[in-house]
């Protein structure tokens, strides 16, 4: 059973922001609520009051905008479900999709959002490991304002993130790949949530046949998803026919990884499964 609690529908962001700012620590914000119910069912969280920010039309936005420099903006209602399903998503954007149709399950998936998702920050999540290779920043906004963070920034850790107490996540922007890009997002786990999740985006050169600028992501073995520099940089200039030339760099990288041991896997057993993951990745990239 839920304990009660009062449900407010803002009609605008700025109203959002307000609920926030007077309602404190007693609100919390519910989008897709495929977070929010569990912990509440659980009682490891209770709230007298609820923001439903569903129905605000500005947080429900999916489209690209063009320029020098084009951009994907995904409003923070947007489901798991809209960002798999997407023709722009697929075509612009298909790692982002193939990951998207691997969160969870279809039930999650059709009321979940990617706002509520990276506001929850599930240390064993997917969608901030792809996001985190698309070089994704995010969109907040509170009573004064908007302003703009690169999700890395975003996500602090576990459970943690940089939202003011007024605060809510608008939206999140992912920049489209310069040129011609390849990409794969390949994940492990016996739960429902993954053990490791790696995501690859390659640019190519114009012959479409080596890598100008590699982006490796793995989540889930810690608190927050990180960046493989030292692969990326092993990586820059090689063939695609011969990404596996930087097994030992891949190895070494993930030995140095922040894993933290819980019911999913020991730290140990989690920087040997990114190790492996990362190639595979490479490998369905390539292809």
């Amino acid at each position: 059973m839920l304990p009660p609690f009062e449900i407010h529908q803002p009609k605008t962001v700025a109203e959002a922001a307000a609920a926030r700012r007077s309602l404190g620590e007693a609100a919390a914000v519910y989008a897709g609520g495929t977070e929010l119910v569990l912990v509440m069912k659980e009682g490891l969280a209770a709230y007298d009051h609820v923001i439903d920010v569903k129905p605000i039309a500005e947080l429900r936005g999916l489209a690209r905008r063009g320029g020098a420099t084009p951009v994907l903006t995904i409003g923070s209602a947007v489901t798991h479900r809209e960002l798999e399903r997407s023709a722009l998503v697929r075509e612009r954007f298909p790692m982002l999709a193939e990951m998207e149709a691997q969160v969870a399950n279809p039930r999650v998936r059709a009321v979940g959002t990617l706002g509520g998702n990276l506001s929850f920050a599930e240390p064993h999540s997917d969608p901030p490991t792809a996001l985190l290779a698309y070089d994704a920043t995010v969109t907040l906004h509170g009573t004064a304002g908007a302003r703009t963070l690169p999700l890395v920034e975003f996500i602090r850790g576990s459970y943690e993130m940089a939202l003011e107490p007024d605060e809510i996540l608008a939206g999140v922007t992912v920049p489209e790949p310069r040129g011609p890009a390849v990409g794969a997002y390949v994940k492990y786990g016996f739960h429902e949530r993954p053990t490791v999740g790696v995501a690859i985006l390659l640019l190519l050169d114009a012959r479409r046949t080596t890598v100008a600028e590699a982006r490796v992501a793995v989540g889930c073995v810690g608190p927050v998803p990180l960046r493989l520099g030292t692969v990326e940089a092993a990586l820059a200039g090689a063939p695609l026919t011969a990404l596996d030339r930087v097994a030992s760099v891949t190895r070494a990288a993930a030995a140095r990884l922040d894993a933290v041991s819980d019911l999913h896997g020991s730290a140990e057993y989690k920087r040997h499964l990114a190790a492996v993951f990362v190639a595979r990745a490479l490998a369905v990239a390539a292809r």
